[in-house]
């Protein structure tokens, strides 16, 4: 509730809204990006449901705070994956600052930085966390492992 002023008026309204079921939640989301066209897709809170959760595509999301080192370490490894995988049509890497956004899934726990999850296409409610090296070939080998459909054949490294 972000009422611009607070009387007995306006909580009556907001209980009687909330019992019927109008409410929409607050979320913490930072602008949605104009140009999400790079190999590593940005989610904010607003976008989380229609990419993350989204039924047509396996997601690799890496949720990380702009001041950590091990997420500023893992950067460029990233966008090198999302450069790998660019042309999988149903598969998209991608990132959310989750200091400045609010994950909308309770299935997707944040509790450090870098976390990273798989979300599979057909098991969004149930995301299988990354906990291995954090680099290509590891990342590689976890997203190949249980990516759904992967057009390409398997690269040797």
């Amino acid at each position: 509730m972000e009422p611009e002023e607070f009387d007995s008026d306006v909580l009556r309204e907001f209980v009687l809204a909330f019992k019927k079921g109008k409410l929409k939640p607050i979320v913490k989301s930072q602008p949605v990006p104009k140009n999400n066209k790079g190999p590593v897709k940005v989610v904010v809170g607003k976008t989380f449901d229609t990419i993350v959760m989204d039924p047509k595509n396996d997601v690799l999301i890496e949720f990380y705070a702009p001041w950590c080192g091990h997420c500023k370490k893992l950067e460029p490894v990233y966008n090198e994956l999302g450069k790998k995988y660019k042309n999988e049509k149903n598969l998209i890497i991608a990132k959310m600052d989750a200091t400045a956004n609010d994950v909308t899934n309770d299935h997707y726990k944040v509790e450090g930085f870098p976390t990273i999850y798989f979300a599979p296409k057909d098991k969004k409610n149930s995301p299988i966390k990354y906990e291995g090296e954090r680099d290509l070939e590891h990342l590689s080998k976890f997203i190949e492992e249980h990516a759904t459909k992967l057009s390409r054949t398997k690269e040797e490294l």
